[in-house]
């Protein structure tokens, strides 16, 4: 739903609500809640353009592929094949398109597109507090710690006093220029056990800079889910054609024409405005037709691979094309659960090697290449990363879950992340972990840092100040950039 409860519907000085006035000469299936979403973006505090360096404002767009659950480094990007048996993969290391840089062999494709990208091996961080991947996402998400924690050691549910998720900062900086969908998140909400979307919302922004949340119906095991996409938010009903529903909006003007005081109670929304651009979205079809998947060749679809992340991805691609500035895609299964999940206390050989690898080989590698060969690259930020990687000791309880011999239990000290596209350098390794992967030896980079490195990719000063629930300053992130992995 594009409908945004909250503000719009404090009273103006005539005594009737911004819903009511909205609606007046409007469209029901529209609710006009569209159009709230268009005017709030518009008081958005403009970006402190006061820095510059490397990769400044080199990308358009964002795509975030969120490997939530904490994928082991050690078995996918980081092989450390002289390490001790429990340490070093079971995986074999392989080659790749960078003479003297190795992955496993999950990842055979990934290998062959790898100098198109940046490998961060050396990212890093100190938790407070247990290891429990809430936290660790409401900090990937947000740049921040959160404040309330359950007595289990998880966070509390999401609030709007919570920091904003980057995505809903970066459209209110830079709203849209032209009728699409600013910041999409799908298939699934963040999630660890029954925290749900912790990390993901607009907080204290408000909910009209929330994503638009695509989430199909089906369990996280369902593969085709993304076949069943469902946007009748931004489509007519077939009883209001597009050529009526311009009627009502020359109605409604004609209405507001004959009503001065009306006019004068609702300036300061600027109202034809804010309804011309919803109008436009809804009629243009251009963020509805973004997804069709259908509309893509058969081969195209299969090189992504079929399934719900391979499915995302392309459809990621699809939407950068129409505009969208922010995607995020979340792993398809939650964090503390079995089967496709990166969450490998137990089974992780038969689950990376028959379940999560594959699908991440080609739906990552795929999203690259494909990028890159249509020219979105150069102007779109890619990047991949967990909350944290696995623990180099196979079998041991890092974070107080229970382990089998086989599984990696949580570790946030030194894991990987990618990145490519704008200003990105290309076929590059950013820092060096130590013999076990277990700590950076040089370049250590904070999830913080990664944040700042979005904003300023964006063009966005990461230290612009945005204001609070309680109308405090703060920073967008405390964090500094990582000009190291940027051009």
């Amino acid at each position: 739903m594009l409908v945004i409860p909250g503000s719009q519907d404090q009273a103006t000085c005539d005594g009737m609500t911004r819903r009511e006035l909205l609606r007046i000469g409007g469209s029901a299936m529209l609710g006009l809640s569209l159009a709230d979403i268009f005017a709030l973006k518009a008081n958005a505090t403009p970006p402190d353009n006061g820095t510059g360096g490397p990769g400044w404002n080199r990308a358009r767009s964002v795509i975030l592929i969120y490997l939530q659950g904490g994928p082991s480094h050690l078995d996918l990007w980081d092989p450390k094949p002289d390490a001790p048996e429990r340490v070093r993969s079971i995986f074999t290391p392989i080659n790749t398109r960078l003479p003297g840089t190795r992955v496993t062999e999950l990842l055979p494709r990934i290998a062959q597109i790898n100098d198109k990208t940046t490998m961060i091996r050396t990212m890093s961080y100190t938790p407070i507090g247990l290891f429990n991947h809430t936290a660790a996402i409401y900090q990937m998400m947000t740049g921040y710690q959160a404040d309330a924690v359950s007595p289990s050691g998880q966070l509390e549910p999401p609030t709007p006093r919570d920091y904003p998720h980057f995505g809903s900062q970066v459209t209110r900086l830079k709203p849209p220029t032209q009728p699409t969908l600013p910041f999409v998140m799908m298939p699934r909400p963040l999630q660890e056990s029954n925290v749900v979307n912790k990390g993901g919302t607009a907080g204290f922004l408000g909910r009209a800079y929330d994503p638009y949340y695509l989430f199909p119906a089906g369990d996280d095991m369902d593969m085709n889910k993304m076949n069943r996409i469902s946007v009748t938010d931004l489509q007519l009903r077939p009883e209001v054609p597009a050529a009526r529903l311009e009627r009502r909006g020359r109605l409604r003007e004609q209405l507001s024409a004959g009503m001065p005081d009306l006019e004068r109670a609702v300036a300061r929304y600027d109202l034809p405005q804010y309804y011309t651009q919803a109008l436009n979205l809804v009629l243009s079809g251009r963020a509805r037709d973004a997804f069709a998947l259908a509309r893509e060749p058969v081969a195209m679809r299969e090189r992504y691979g079929m399934n719900t992340f391979g499915q995302c991805c392309l459809l990621a691609r699809r939407l950068i094309e129409s505009g969208t500035r922010i995607v995020q895609i979340n792993w398809p299964k939650v964090a503390n659960s079995d089967n496709h999940s990166w969450d490998v206390h137990v089974g992780l050989p038969d689950r990376m090697r028959r379940q999560c690898a594959p699908m991440l080989d080609a739906g990552l590698s795929a999203l690259i290449s494909d990028m890159d060969e249509r020219g979105l690259l150069s102007e779109t930020l890619v990047l991949a990363v967990g909350e944290f990687g696995r623990s180099p000791l196979r079998g041991v309880s890092t974070s107080g879950n229970s382990n089998s011999a086989d599984g990696r239990d949580h570790w946030p000290y030194c894991y990987t992340g990618i990145a490519a596209g704008a200003g990105v350098r290309r076929g590059h390794v950013h820092g060096r972990s130590d013999a076990t992967a277990s700590a950076p030896l040089d370049n250590a980079v904070h999830p913080r840092n990664l944040l700042a490195t979005i904003y300023h990719s964006l063009g966005i000063n990461p230290h612009t100040i945005a204001y609070n629930h309680l109308n405090q300053p703060r920073e967008l992130v405390q964090g500094d950039v990582v000009t190291g992995i940027l051009q």
